[in-house]
């Protein structure tokens, strides 16, 4: 599932080749993707918009318009946005297109239909419609933030950590991953962690998905280019330990599969 590192890079992508551009006309080819506003409707407010920027908060990409607001997107769990250029065909599982006025447009691609396209007045209006925490990359998600937020629940960190009303941007995957960085144990309840285990979890929160998005690096693509210290690189059937080479162990938790390192990951 496309994590907040795969979506920062597609915001990336899509501010640079979007931004400026005038949409010609929408077209919706699944009209089941969309929420909250009929094909007809999205088609009819987005002719003639202009692209202002492009916008990431967790998990969701967003495109400000001049007028009607912002396109709010999730990409479920496996899709993505294309820029197509002409005359090639769109890729398959193209749900929705943004053509714009030179020809090339603007495809979202979701092979499964999970994700989901709507139109918001705002992306804070979004968010709060949505009930979304704050993006795991906030600078205002400070560690006394991270700390209150962890405060009282008595779910299993890794929960808490996937729970997007608490934290936007991070799922099973990177979840795994932090809290292999950290040297947590993924059941151990969020209320046990000390002050000083915390603040471990807290940084390798910032510095796991820092280091994935300077790298390029998503949830399931071009993992190679994450340091070789990270469990990513070895998050597989068969995989080992980074650190001390034990085989990694499997646990399900809420239906996802988690992968850790018993020696090196305790439960405190």
């Amino acid at each position: 599932m496309p994590e907040l590192p795969d979506v920062e890079t597609f915001k990336r992508t899509v501010a640079d080749r979007c931004r400026g551009r005038t949409i010609d006309h929408a077209s919706v080819s699944d009209a089941g993707i969309l929420e909250g506003i009929s094909a007809k409707e999205f088609e009819r407010r987005l002719r003639g918009e202009h692209v202002r920027s492009a916008h990431r908060h967790g998990k969701h990409l967003f495109l400000e318009l001049s007028s009607v607001g912002v396109v709010a997107m999730h990409f479920g769990t496996n899709g993505f946005p294309q820029i197509v250029q002409e005359p090639a065909t769109d890729p398959p599982y193209t749900r929705l297109v943004l053509v714009f006025a030179a020809g090339d447009r603007f495809a979202y691609v979701n092979p499964r239909r999970i994700g989901r396209v709507s139109l918001a007045q705002s992306v804070n209006a979004f968010i709060a419609d949505a009930a979304l925490g704050p993006d795991a990359l906030d600078p205002h998600l400070d560690r006394q933030a991270f700390t209150r937020i962890l405060a009282g629940r008595s779910r299993d960190i890794k929960s808490v950590l996937m729970d997007q009303a608490l934290v936007a941007g991070i799922g099973n995957i990177y979840s795994d991953e932090i809290l292999f960085q950290a040297g947590l144990h993924p059941g151990i309840a969020a209320d046990r962690l000390s002050r000083e285990s915390a603040t471990r979890l807290f940084r390798a929160v910032k510095k796991t998905l820092e280091t994935a998005v300077d790298r390029g690096a998503g949830s399931e693509r071009d993992i190679e280019r994450l340091p070789k210290s990270f469990l990513l690189r070895e998050r597989h059937a068969g995989g080992h330990c980074p650190k001390c080479d034990a085989p990694l162990a499997t646990e399900k938790r809420g239906g996802r599969t988690s992968y850790f390192c018993r020696r090196c990951q305790t439960k405190e």
